[in-house]
Order: C-alpha cells, then sequence, then structure tokens
C-alpha cells in the first residue's frame, strides 16, 4: 500500500531529527549534491541516519546488564561507472557535507560534461507497513525489567530440570532520510524489537541448550503473555528434547525440513547467489541462468519487503526506492535477482528495493528483506510419513554457504531420525552438506503450511548486519547428504 499522508510524515520526521536542529534544510542537500556532480558521475546520494537503541539482559534472575546509545551522521557516496567514492561522517553540519561533497567527487575526472543534473527534490513513493513510533518509550524500565522476570519465572517453572534461563530484550528506533542526484527524497521512521529466550536443561550430568524468540517492527505491546510463553515453551521443548538425542547417523538420505526457520537455509544457500553484485560479476552459481530451470517443479521462491510489520520489511529501502514483492524463482524457472541501484544500472535493468546498508558509515549494496517459498498441497504429515530411513531436521543453528559453488553446511539444533515414516528418536549432531541448486532441483515434495519465522534474523554480508526474516513450508529433499555423530 502506498501512502502518501505517511510518506510526508515520516519525511518531516527526519527533517526534524536530521536537518533543523543543524541548520539544515532541502537547498542544502542540493547544494552537496551540485557539489559532487560539477565532475562528471553517473550517480550519487546523501544518506541520513539517526539510530536510538536499547538492550536488557538477564542472567539468574537478575538484570546483569544494560545498554543505551545513541548513533547519528551521514553517509556521502559519488559513482562512476563501476566505481564508488565514500565518506561519512558522524559530525552533521554543513561543512561537513560539502567536505564529504568534495572528496568523493574525485572519483571523476573535472571539467566534463556532467552525465547528472540535479534540478530539484521530488518526494518518493513509500510504502506504509508498520507505524512510525519509538518502541523505546512503548514501555518504562521496570516494566521492561518484570518481562525478563516474568519470562525467566515461567521457563523455570516449566520443568524442574531447567536449571539455568537468560532472557535478553532489544529495543531500536531508526530515522533515515536519502537525497539522490537523480531529485528522490526519501525518508523512513523504522521500529525494530526482538525478545530472547535461552534455557539449560540437566538431567543426569548431561546439559542441554534451548533457544527461541521474535520479534518485528512493533512497540513492546506485541510481547504479550501468550507470545512470550510461546518462546517460552519452543526454548524448554528444544532444551528437553536434546537431553534424549543420540548421536546423528551419517551419509546421503531423505532429509525433511521443517516449516518457518528452516527457510535459512534457503537463504543461506540460494538467497545470497541471487543478489545482483554476485550475479554483475559472474561469480554466482546461478549467473547468466534467467530463465532456466534452477529448482524442481513447484519451487517458488520470493524476496518480499511488503509485509506489514515483519522484521525484514521495509518502506523504502536504504537508496529510496519503494520496497517490492520480488519473484526470483517461479515453479522451478529462475526469474530474476534482487538488485540495488548501482547493480541494476550496470546489469541495464530496474532496482528491486533491496539496496540495504547495516549504517551510515557503511555503502549499501543488494540484500535480502523476507525470503521464502510458496507452500505446495502436501499435508506435513504426509511428507514425514514419506520417509523410508532419513532425518527431519526441525530447526537450525548456525550455517556457511560458498556463493561461487554454491556449497553449504548446515548444523541441525532439532531433529529426528524416522524409519517407515514414523519418528524413532532425537539425534544431535547432525550436519546439512550439500549445493544449493543443486538441493533445489531434489525437493521432491513441498508442504502447504507456509510460516515465516518469528522475527530474528540478522544477515551477514561483507561486514555488515541487517535485519531478515525467512520462511518456507514443510519440504522434502531427496538424496542429501548428512555428516553425524554416529
Amino acid at each position: 500500500m502506498i501512502a502518501v499522508d505517511a510518506t510526508l510524515a515520516r519525511l518531516q520526521t527526519a527533517r526534524d531529527l536530521l536537518l533543523t536542529p543543524y541548520g539544515l534544510d532541502e537547498s542544502s542537500l542540493l547544494n552537496a549534491l551540485r557539489v559532487i556532480t560539477q565532475h562528471r558521475v553517473d550517480d550519487a546520494d546523501l544518506y541520513f541516519q539517526y539510530t536510538r537503541s536499547e538492550g536488557w539482559s538477564l542472567e539468574e534472575g537478575i538484570v546483569k546488564s544494560g545498554s543505551f546509545g545513541i548513533d547519528q551522521g551521514v553517509g556521502v557516496r559519488a559513482i562512476s561507472g563501476e566505481k564508488t567514492a565514500f565518506a561519512y561522517s558522524d559530525d552533521i553540519s554543513e561543512a561537513a557535507l560539502l567536505d564529504a561533497a568534495r572528496t568523493v567527487r574525485t572519483i571523476a575526472a573535472a571539467g566534463q560534461s556532467r552525465r547528472v543534473k540535479v534540478d530539484g527534490h521530488r518526494v518518493a513513493a513509500s510504502r506504509s507497513l508498520y507505524a512510525s513510533f519509538d518502541p523505546i518509550a512503548s514501555m518504562d524500565s521496570t516494566a521492561k525489567v518484570a518481562l525478563l522476570e516474568d519470562v525467566e519465572r515461567r521457563a523455570r517453572a516449566k520443568d524442574p530440570r531447567v536449571v539455568q534461563v537468560m532472557a535478553g530484550l532489544g529495543c531500536e528506533y531508526d530515522v533515515i532520510m536519502v537525497a539522490r542526484a537523480n531529485g528522490v527524497l526519501a525518508a523512513d521512521v523504522r521500529p525494530l524489537i526482538r525478545l530472547s529466550v535461552t534455557v539449560i536443561a540437566e538431567q543426569n550430568g548431561r546439559r542441554e541448550v534451548g533457544s527461541s524468540g521474535g520479534g518485528g517492527r512493533h512497540d513492546l505491546s506485541y510481547f504479550t503473555t501468550e507470545v512470550t510463553q510461546g518462546y517460552v515453551d519452543q526454548a524448554v521443548h528444544a532444551a528437553l528434547v536434546n537431553l534424549e538425542a543420540r548421536p546423528a547417523p551419517a551419509g546421503e538420505m531423505t532429509v525433511v525440513l521443517g516449516s518457518g526457520w528452516p527457510g535459512i537455509l534457503l537463504h543461506e544457500a540460494v538467497g545470497h547467489g541471487l543478489e545482483g553484485d554476485f550475479n554483475r560479476k559472474g561469480s554466482s552459481v546461478f549467473a547468466g541462468r534467467i530463465g532456466q530451470r534452477v529448482a524442481a517443479k513447484g519451487v517458488t521462491v520470493l524476496d518480499d519487503g511488503t509485509l506489514p510489520d515483519r522484521r525484514g520489511s521495509l518502506n523504502i529501502d536504504d537508496e529510496g526506492h519503494v520496497s517490492q514483492r520480488n519473484v526470483l524463482i517461479e515453479d522451478g524457472i529462475l526469474r530474476g535477482y534482487i538488485q540495488d541501484a548501482t547493480n541494476a544500472r550496470l546489469m541495464k535493468t530496474a532496482p528491486t528495493g533491496n539496496g540495504r546498508r547495516e549504517s551510515y558509515a557503511h555503502l549499501p549494496m543488494p540484500r535480502m528483506t523476507n525470503t521464502y517459498m510458496l507452500a505446495g498441497d502436501k499435508d506435513p504429515q504426509e511428507i514425514v510419513a514419506s520417509i523410508k530411513r532419513g532425518l527431519y531436521a526441525v530447526n537450525f543453528g548456525g550455517g556457511q554457504v560458498d556463493i561461487t559453488s554454491g556449497k553449504f553446511v548446515f548444523s541441525a539444533s532439532e531433529a529426528y531420525w524416522v524409519e517407515d515414516g514414523k519418528i524413532q528418536y532425537p539425534v544431535k549432531g547432525a550436519t546439512l552438506i550439500g549445493n544449493g541448486p543443486d538441493a533445489m532441483t531434489r525437493v521432491s515434495l513441498i508442504g502447504n503450511d507456509l510460516q515465516l519465522d518469528s522475527g530474528v534474523g540478522t544477515c551477514g554480508k561483507e561486514g555488515q548486519s541487517v535485519p531478515v526474516g525467512v520462511g518456507q513450508p514443510t519440504l522434502r529433499i531427496d538424496g542429501l547428504t548428512v555428516g553425524g555423530t554416529a
């Protein structure tokens, strides 16, 4: 939904925080952009940001650490061909802005005819996917501590084997403004919250860990007793299951992935390979394969930044482009890549609303938002029942992927051994090993239970971290290699 009034309100909030207190206005931004474009450049932009963050951490029944921070500044960028010049400053002033503008324009030669002409600003289109509030102010400090204490109390009461509980609460209020040389002026106000729960259970001298949590672009009233009880139940369940886990078998076998967070495998093994920069440089296994089959029939993968209130969603990306619902793979056929402005221009295609950066001190690059696979028509219980001998992986811990080869390694944090369609026992130490595109061609059954993760994802790329979402239905993958401990 494109919302004009909300767009203007966010722009005014950005002016009030990022321009007016420092004696700046839109004419100051135009002057800086004109300084850059006195040299021959293809593109230029200014990125202002104000971020206020707060964190609380509880362990052994008491808050052991807390943090509060404010960061603000401006990043200035000029682009000429494939080259980029970038400068940033935590001093928001006209002098600092013009100094950065003069620095970055040196990427191109002076005295040449300009490719970009700065005439004025126009307000960019923007979605209205979440409210423009400060989540830190939505609950006082006493109530925040009480929330964590309540979570810890309920986790301990859940089972006598729970011997330790750790809980964390994080809030962020992020305001950004983008001014581009092509006249686009855009702003966003981004709330973000997250609650995490980790429990340690002990039995007969053996200790195991279980974790859960969630959040999104909400205020803290989102964490109702019902929501937090769900986190507690999941964390305790995971720890108790692992107390009974046996060593995982190894070898090539049928693997069924659960719905929701296991979509992190899709994010890593496929999503990163569909980012525009890797494909422009030819370093992705998916490079040059638009229109070709890269997955089994029925596999449709989207990157969608337009889902209301989701952790990975954006009203605009960090280059001022409106977020989009991008179909990357449709019924197994590769349809497109996710793009920022620079890679889209060089590949002669359009930006997809995926230009993202960690902060004003970082360059934007093509990044995922909410990446997920659409549901199929199979009952998830039937999919598990179809396993002759194999693994049912319900949840995942860490993993890594090689973009060039597509090879991935993922560790399952909750998994079960299945024989003749029946779950036999939980296993520990199961590692999934494979190749992303190859694994997608081995998908044989797709469940009707698409689920998105609870709001915990953070994606790293080239030293930058951004919030993301993942999701998928229950999937059966045939002939996947499992590295085990048995």
